[in-house]
């Protein structure tokens, strides 16, 4: 395990020095050490007043990231060594884009215009279009509701990039291990990453126990059924015995064969559903998109 920088008594200092130091009310300041693993700085500030982020020295373009986030107009509240001592000074994000982090410190980013409502379902506009034709945002919002995905989830999504992309933002203490067998796929999925600001997605090409090697174990997958899930799904319930499985598909005799499938891998508590969504266009007309199958259910090993 490696060594903690940011022990209980240095983020104690650190926060008493925010203190006494900034006129912020820190009462409900969010702490966030991204030096232990895989932390999202840009949803987090998105979502919260004030964040106490501890980050070590190397990260070059932390400033430029949030600024290129739509971020650009939190202030930034830090001194320019890696104690809690000193003069205390503040900065747009917009005027720190060309800095970077040259010592272990702790500051403290205040955003004024946060929004900590998150509504599932993100609209595909917020997306990197690239080479991947998304799910409707309505869709989305019936496959959540089927994950249940919650804060410190580690998940496995199988040709689901839109999803891969959300599930980061919600389990943002947890991890997202992204199977894209299309390179192409793989760069706009990437693309995303970056976009977003996510650091707890790792991108792969295909699954096996070698692949899944030195990831955390997931405790739920998602998939887009194809020739190969059979062999994803009876490599994912060996290595969890009790992983709950959501798959999609637009193929009637895919869904009539889940039963069946989800049988033989002891994967109890199966759910079907179709879901459909239509459209009023700009002509007044009603257009009907792709009615998928959600299949659900949880291995019982």
């Amino acid at each position: 395990m490696a060594e903690q920088i940011f022990t209980n008594e240095i983020i104690l200092s650190w926060l008493q020095y925010f203190a006494k130091n900034t006129p912020i009310d820190l009462e409900k300041v969010k702490m966030l050490d991204i030096t232990r693993k895989n932390k999202n700085v840009i949803p987090t500030v998105e979502s919260h007043r004030a964040v106490l982020v501890f980050t070590e020295a190397g990260n070059p373009d932390i400033f430029y990231r949030m600024w290129n986030a739509g971020l650009g107009d939190c202030v930034v509240w830090y001194n320019e060594g890696s104690e809690p001592v000193g003069e205390v000074k503040h900065d747009k994000i917009s005027d720190m884009i060309n800095r970077g982090i040259n010592a272990s410190a702790g500051m403290l980013i205040v955003n004024e215009h946060m929004c900590n409502t998150y509504k599932i379902g993100m609209d595909n506009h917020n997306f990197r279009r690239g080479s991947i034709h998304y799910v409707g945002s309505e869709i989305r919002s019936v496959i959540f509701n089927k994950m249940h995905v919650g804060q410190q989830d580690d998940i496995c999504v199988i040709s689901g990039e839109s999803i891969a992309i959300e599930a980061g933002i919600i389990a943002n203490e947890g991890s997202i291990l992204a199977v894209e067998y299309n390179q192409d796929d793989r760069m706009t999925i990437e693309e995303n990453i970056e976009h977003f600001g996510l650091q707890n997605i790792r991108v792969i090409d295909h699954v096996d126990e070698e692949t899944m090697r030195g990831h955390a174990v997931p405790s739920l997958v998602f998939l887009v059924a194809s020739a190969s899930m059979e062999q994803e799904i009876a490599c994912l319930v060996k290595l969890n015995p009790q992983i709950s499985v959501v798959v999609y598909t637009l193929d009637f005799c895919v869904a009539a064969g889940m039963a069946k499938l989800f049988e033989k891998y002891g994967i109890g508590d199966m759910e079907t559903i179709q879901v459909s969504v239509t459209r009023l266009n700009h002509k007044n007309s009603f257009e009907q998109e792709p009615a998928p199958w959600i299949i659900s259910g949880k291995a019982n090993g």
